[in-house]
């Protein structure tokens, strides 16, 4: 009996061994590892200040939300003015839906390692998908069952999820935790990564870490650290644009602060933990895994199934959390400014989560669109200065001082000429953007590196770049050429607080785009 047991067990090991292969169940993903030639000590240094740097545009745009309780697209309009704010609104809305895409797949693969912990033989389920499609009958009844997880908790109103975010923090952290001390005590230790001795010096790693900062600021994918890291920064670079969108139901602007601490201080953890976990699967496995997911496939017997199944639940719930905070809700709001007349953020996302998770069918996107992944991963240099427009509009050219009635209305102060647009905005974006389009180009056509000269430099510190050049170029042109029509001496938050000879020329107490999207305040006002 105990001879057959072993030779079961034997067997199941084999097959799990087997399946792990990119023909197999696990999803494909690229190596993830240290930058070429850097260590643990440039990682860690790149998400401290990684995450320090992505922590100022989500304070100042968070006190947008949290004080005037308007959300992304309605702020966004301050800035930019009436029609050229759409066109923030659209970057951002595509950003997200791209993303919620590949996320939601990702947390597919999740499913997958809590369903075959109880269930063994789940990996057994024979193919009838044509390999040309990128994904088996197996890894596609995972993908629906997230999808179906996910899908009801992503129609709960934005301020009814506290409690959500607060057990995903729980949760993760536990789980991770946890991940440490499996690894540790099984390999003895901690490993031999810390031993590793610095490979570059002088300048060539000031880029080396300026590269990976940026990464962490504002890439998807992020070659210092761990992968989980690398999906917590897609909502770090992409939520410090929209984050008005959930901080317009606090009922007191000083929650925003909480983030200055929290946040870094979260993703350092999680980097140390993956880095601790990745060093010790050397010792245990024979090679450094990234991958936590590769990592919880290879535990098996019922101690380490068990593990794998609550780890995939931590790993599933990070990913609905970061749909829920990057992605989904940003774009129902994006949507339903662009259309409010049919879609409000319900209609919105269940447009956005049905359009993501099958109509773009985001297994094609993994398997075979490489250059379109590459591609979407650089889009921070679009967002960079969108983040920097919003938060030096508000605090420097504004004095927090806005006309919020006046913020939906077509042809009110904002604005700002017949178009529709306030050229400032335009000529600091060109500035901010412009410069770091061959170093996406070569990241999209790597045969093009060798042509652009210097340029992949730029690229190398995008955020940094995107960011500062936006804020300072659209400071300095406002105090220039100041664009008087939209400046108050205080804040207007209804109608019945209007001040005498503060409307706009074309500027009247009932031109508002629509009822409906006037709602935006009101809701974030209750709430």
């Amino acid at each position: 009996m105990a001879s057959a047991l072993r030779q079961r067990a034997a067997a199941v090991k084999a097959d799990l061994a087997a399946k792990r292969k990119p023909s197999g169940w696990v999803l494909p993903r690229e190596t993830a590892s240290f930058a070429e030639e850097g260590t643990w000590r440039e990682a860690i240094l790149s998400i401290i200040i990684g995450s320090l740097v992505c922590t100022v545009p989500l304070v100042l745009n968070g006190f947008i939300g949290a004080r005037l309780h308007v959300p992304y697209p309605i702020a966004a309009r301050a800035s930019f003015g009436w029609y050229f704010a759409r066109f923030a609104v659209v970057t951002r809305a595509v950003t997200a839906l791209f993303w919620h895409a590949i996320q939601t797949y990702t947390g597919s693969t999740a499913m997958t390692q809590m369903i075959r912990a109880i269930w063994p033989s789940y990996l057994d389920i024979p193919n009838h998908i044509p390999e040309s499609v990128g994904i088996t009958t197996q890894q596609m009844v995972s993908h629906l069952i997230f999808w179906i997880v996910q899908f009801p908790i992503l129609l709960i109103p934005p301020h009814k999820l506290k409690w959500f975010f607060v057990t995903k923090v729980v949760l993760v952290l536990s789980t991770s935790t946890a991940a440490v001390i499996y690894m540790t005590s099984r390999a003895g230790g901690t490993g031999d990564i810390w031993d590793q001795p610095y490979q570059v010096h002088g300048s060539a790693r000031r880029w080396l870490i300026l590269s990976s900062i940026s990464s962490i600021t504002g890439g998807w994918y992020v070659s210092y650290v761990p992968l989980q890291i690398s999906l917590a920064d897609i909502s770090r670079a992409t939520i410090a644009v929209n984050i008005s969108d959930f901080t317009r139901y606090l009922k007191k602007p000083g929650g925003v602060y909480y983030q200055i601490a929290f946040l870094p201080l979260i993703q350092l953890l999680v980097g140390i933990f993956g880095i601790i976990c990745c060093s010790a699967s050397r010792v245990v496995y024979g090679e450094y895994i990234w991958d936590p997911l590769d990592l919880a496939s290879r535990w098996d017997g019922a101690g380490g199934r068990c593990f794998a199944f609550f780890f995939g639940l931590g790993w599933c719930i990070a990913q609905i959390g970061t749909n829920l905070s990057a992605n989904v809700i940003s774009c129902a709001n994006d949507l339903t400014s662009l259309c409010p007349k049919y879609i409000n953020i319900r209609r919105g996302v269940v447009i956005t989560t049905i359009t993501a998770a099958w109509i773009m069918q985001p297994w094609q996107i993994i398997h075979s669109a490489a250059s379109l992944l590459s591609f979407m991963s650089g889009l921070g240099i679009f967002l960079a200065p969108i983040a920097a427009l919003l938060g030096a509009d508000y605090w420097l050219v504004h004095r927090q001082r806005l006309d919020v009635p006046g913020l939906y209305r077509a042809h009110g102060r904002y604005r700002y000429n017949k178009v529709g647009t306030n050229w400032r905005a335009v000529i600091a974006f060109l500035v901010s953007a412009v410069p770091n389009i061959p170093g996406l180009a070569a990241q999209v056509e790597p045969s093009l590196k060798k042509s652009i000269g210097g340029a992949d430099k730029i690229y190398y510190m995008f955020y940094f770049w995107g960011f500062t050049s936006a804020f300072v170029v659209y400071v300095a042109l406002s105090l220039v050429f100041p664009a008087r029509e939209t400046m108050i001496p205080e804040t207007i938050y209804d109608d019945g607080e209007v001040l005498e000879g503060t409307y706009g020329p074309n500027e009247r107490s009932g031109d508002t785009d629509s009822a409906h999207e006037k709602s935006h305040v009101d809701v974030g006002r209750k709430a």
